[in-house]
């Protein structure tokens, strides 16, 4: 999946609910909470987590996106 990137920077939470993962911002820890998420290849489950263009956001080994 690609996702454009329309600002500097998406909080993991908000590419979570943007991609439609999750339904509310407030599910974004629970969510977190129970699955793997690698960011560039390294585990990372903080929702604050700033995406940038050129990342690569895996979930559950299933779902990469890709941030253009």
């Amino acid at each position: 999946m690609r996702f454009k990137l329309e600002n500097e920077y998406i909080t993991l939470a908000q590419l979570l609910k943007a991609c439609n993962i999750i339904s509310s911002g407030g599910e974004a820890k629970a969510y977190l909470s129970s699955h793997i998420i690698y960011v560039n290849g390294i585990e990372d489950n903080r929702r604050g987590r700033k995406i940038r263009v050129h990342d690569v956001v895996t979930v559950d080994e299933n779902l990469r996106i890709e941030v253009e």
